[in-house]
């Protein structure tokens, strides 16, 4: 898919600690268009991910930087407080998954059919994996099981 001005791009995440799977995300959706990047909250990422998460201003900064520093285009960073995000009131061209969200993504359009909104196309990249042959994550990396 060739790069688009005005696609509007949607993706989310914690993005706790920045790694390769993240930027393979990233990557992905700056090719495609302008992109809003849906930050989970602090509550939202506890619950999800059932552990201690840095602060969401951090985690915001961070990506903010890494961004800047890495893509070049228009891009927005919200606080999202579940996995919807804007995805059921908003439109966008784009919504950029991993295989770990694409449950997700599916779901997100057969709510935004329910209430006659025409679906986001799903961009789903590959796992980006470690050392160790198994998928990148941050909570592998905490855990000292990936080897970058």
């Amino acid at each position: 898919m060739a790069k688009n001005k005005s696609a509007k791009v949607i993706m989310g995440g914690t993005f706790d600690i920045l790694h390769r799977g993240h930027r393979a995300l990233l990557k992905r959706a700056f090719g495609l268009g302008e992109t809003t990047i849906g930050l989970t909250s602090n509550k939202m990422a506890e619950k999800i991910k059932k552990r201690k998460i840095r602060n969401f201003r951090d985690r915001k900064k961070e990506l903010e930087k890494f961004i800047e520093k890495e893509f070049p285009g228009k891009y927005g960073i919200i606080k999202i407080e579940d996995k919807f995000g804007p995805t059921l009131k908003e439109d966008f061209d784009y919504l950029v998954v991993s295989p770990a969200t694409y449950q997700t993504a599916l779901l997100i359009n057969r709510k935004r059919r329910k209430i006659k909104k025409k679906p986001i196309k799903i961009v789903k990249i590959r796992f980006v994996l470690g050392k160790n042959g198994k998928p990148i994550s941050t909570s592998q990396m905490i855990k000292g099981k990936h080897h970058l």
